[in-house]
């Protein structure tokens, strides 16, 4: 499908991007589905820039690999040679993830990425007609993977930025109540805040207190902590709780090993069982078993990242509101951005396209259709961001 011309409106349209950032769009005939981004290659060709000046700022992943990732691939040892298949149970990979997370070896559902873990939650737990209640704006996966099982999704609106768009716990309290699954996110993508202290803990309480009342079951819970490692702070242990809940963390984001692909569900043995009839044999290869273990095992390596990834959140921050972008605050690895209209988010992106430097845009439909989401990346690579937010700021001009 072209990367330059957009289709009719498709299933997914409010989570797209805008027409202006290359993309490839999703089917209007197919399934739900995601919008790919375009390619490095893509970006370059219709700019007419070198593809070395392409900088991604889009996919909220960090700039460099950790040391242990290079060692192994260059040493090793892999838990199998690569002419074989991963051990079917990914058991280094299970062990070395259970000591991290402090949870037990029986809790831990191992998948290619979170995205492939929330697919086989939707499998596991979603069927046509049924419910699944999804807080907006959050991660587009949810209703994507939701709506391929023929679940009804009801999207709740979030509070606004002025509550630094929160969960608005009574209304999805209210809407829970014939829900097979309610998909959370904290921090979440793309506002990048957490959830307020006690929030998640409280709706859990009220959902299972009204499933008691009403003689049913309550329904499963996902919450998505795939950048709890810049916060340092996780809510596995309402697990215990809320029986129900599954958290689901990545090696994607603070870990850098996105192009590995790992992402695991954690949950109790009884929640958990029902996904495993899912989960395909040797998604995750051997490769991704050896050095995602070995990562997982260095706390040093990913304290060092995240430590710089939030210093030059900071630095990036302060210097793209010196340039007159308003700059929402964030505990993640990614910035909101709010141009005040469509229109003049469009036309920053479009600006930054031609400048290599590639943007997440968000639907016209989207409720923030007049943000961009920015990647904090290299300190080079911010450099280029900062320098294109002053040419900007003299070329668009005029009141937001």
């Amino acid at each position: 499908m072209s990367s330059t011309i957009p289709p009719a409106a498709g299933p997914a349209d409010t989570d797209r991007p805008l027409p202006l950032t290359p993309v490839t769009m999703v089917s209007p005939v197919g399934p739900a589905s995601y919008a790919w981004e375009a390619t490095d290659e893509q970006v370059a060709e219709r700019y007419g820039i070198e593809l070395s000046q392409v900088a991604r700022f889009d996919l909220n992943t960090s700039p460099t690999p950790p040391d242990v990732a290079l060692r192994v691939l260059r040493e090793g040892p892999l838990a199998r040679p690569i002419c074989e298949y991963p051990p079917s149970d990914y058991r280094p990979l299970v062990i070395a993830a259970a000591k991290v997370y402090g949870v037990g070896t029986d809790e831990i559902l191992v998948g290619a990425g979170a995205d492939e873990v929330l697919d086989l939650i939707a499998k596991a737990y979603l069927g046509p007609g049924s419910t699944a209640l999804v807080p907006v704006p959050t991660y587009a996966m949810y209703r994507v993977v939701s709506e391929q099982r023929g679940a009804i999704v009801r999207p709740v609106p979030r509070l606004g930025a002025d509550q630094r768009h929160g969960l608005d716990a009574p209304a999805v309290r209210e809407a829970a109540r014939t829900a097979a699954l309610v998909w959370l996110c904290s921090p979440n993508n793309p506002t990048g805040l957490p959830e307020d202290d006690g929030a998640v803990a409280s709706l859990l309480a009220a959902l299972a207190e009204d499933a008691a009342a009403s003689g049913r079951e309550p329904p499963v819970v996902v919450l998505d902590e795939a950048y709890a490692e810049f916060t340092g702070q996780t809510l596995l242990g309402l697990r215990e709780e809320y029986p129900r809940l599954i958290v689901v963390r990545t090696a994607s984001k603070a870990y850098a090993l996105a192009g590995l692909r790992v992402g695991f569900a954690i949950a109790r043995r009884e929640t958990l069982a029902p996904i495993e009839p899912y989960r395909p044999p040797g998604s995750v290869s051997v490769v991704s078993v050896s050095v995602v273990a070995e990562a997982l095992a260095d706390a040093a390596a990913l304290a060092r990242n995240v430590a710089y990834l939030s210093a030059e959140r900071e630095r990036l921050a302060a210097e793209l509101t010196a340039a007159g972008w308003s700059i929402g605050p964030s505990v993640t690895n990614f910035l909101l951005v709010d141009f005040g209209t469509a229109q003049r988010a469009a036309m920053a992106a479009e600006e930054l396209l031609r400048r290599g430097l590639v943007p997440r845009t968000f639907g016209a439909r989207h409720p923030l259709a007049s943000h961009l989401r920015i990647t904090v990346r290299s300190r080079a690579e911010n450099d280029r961001l900062i320098c294109a937010a002053g040419d900007l700021a003299v070329e668009m001009g005029g009141d937001r």
